[in-house]
């Protein structure tokens, strides 16, 4: 009985934070659509969290946590080496790294998250299929961490980024904060997770672009700054059930981002012998997300350590798939 109450309050609040974020996407979200830079920051980076529908923030006990939320970089039980690389769409794509050191109840950790564009042909108005010159887009975030365990329940972490975008000859450079929480309840497999992301400043241009127009050559410097996609996050865990052999988690979260209407987001994994994982997920609120996103993942001892090796699946209405790899090492 006092698992089936756990379950009813973790659905009944997960029904009531999705009606409020559909309030608030009616009035704002349309308003808000594409006001902010830095949109790769909003990329997932790994693996399994797209496979759970990027709902377990909560859950993120490896290194997709210095993304997802700092606080949970000190619940991991060894330091932990993150390796991921995502095919985004129309042959963009990203890489990720992260190392989280573990001391007692510390966890100090640092992240690279490098996205680019690839080779895009240069058009013009005068040249609508090519100039035969081409140009790439580099965006970067660096990001230190620190985390502390204060008890078996509850911890708190930040970390400190820098965020640089390049593209032609402009480059914009600022830095930011994510802060966060985590919360267990008890030994009841109930667990909270609460953080803001991307909280910073401004960036102002550097750099000029000459383009070609019917008038002829044009240099022009761009004015206007460009502001980060803050985000806030609350998230939810249920372990559902759980024996020697089997595992099912409930992931749940509602993403308030500055620049687009909330989501919804749950997912649940499926552990056997916690060596071979199978996942689902779905982003309510996201026109593009038709379908649920999927992934799977398996665990092997690797010289005295663990080696854990993901995949994510997940599907754009208009732009197609995303495929996502990531491998995890503790150390």
């Amino acid at each position: 009985m006092k698992n089936y109450t756990i379950l009813i309050s973790f659905l009944i609040a997960g029904l009531t934070l999705f009606s409020e974020s559909q309030l608030f996407s009616q009035s704002y979200g349309d308003d808000r659509s594409g006001t902010e830079g830095f949109q790769f920051t909003k990329i997932t980076v790994d693996a399994r969290s797209a496979g759970m529908g990027n709902s377990n923030m909560a859950d993120a006990t490896d290194g997709s946590s210095l993304y997802w939320n700092p606080a949970m970089a000190s619940k991991i039980g060894s330091s932990y080496a993150t390796l991921s690389h995502t095919a985004y769409v129309v042959e963009t794509n990203q890489q990720y790294f992260s190392y989280i050191h573990k001391y007692n109840d510390f966890a100090f950790g640092g992240s690279a998250q490098y996205f680019t564009s690839g080779d895009q042909k240069e058009t013009t108005e005068t040249n609508p299929f090519g100039t035969g010159r081409s140009f790439r887009t580099h965006h970067l975030s660096l990001g230190l961490t620190g985390s502390h365990k204060i008890t078996d329940l509850f911890s708190y972490g930040i970390t400190l980024r820098y965020y640089y975008l390049n593209f032609y000859d402009v480059t914009y450079q600022t830095g930011a904060i994510d802060f966060g929480f985590s919360y267990d309840v008890g030994d009841t497999g109930l667990r909270f997770g609460v953080s803001t992301n991307n909280f910073g400043f401004e960036a102002s241009p550097e750099g000029e672009v000459t383009n070609s127009t019917p008038q002829g050559e044009e240099t022009r410097k761009p004015e206007s700054e460009l502001s980060l996609p803050t985000r806030f996050i609350i998230a939810a865990a249920y372990d559902l059930y759980e024996t020697e052999e089997n595992k099912i988690v409930l992931t749940a979260q509602v993403n308030n981002p500055s620049d687009n209407s909330e989501e919804l987001n749950i997912g649940g994994e499926y552990s056997f012998m916690n060596q071979f994982f199978f996942r689902a997920g779905y982003e309510f609120g996201n026109e593009e997300r038709i379908l649920p996103s999927l992934g799977a993942g398996i665990k092997i001892p690797f010289s005295g350590k663990m080696l854990k090796a993901d995949y994510g699946f997940t599907n754009f209405d208009r732009l197609g798939t995303i495929h996502r790899i990531s491998l995890g090492f503790s150390l």
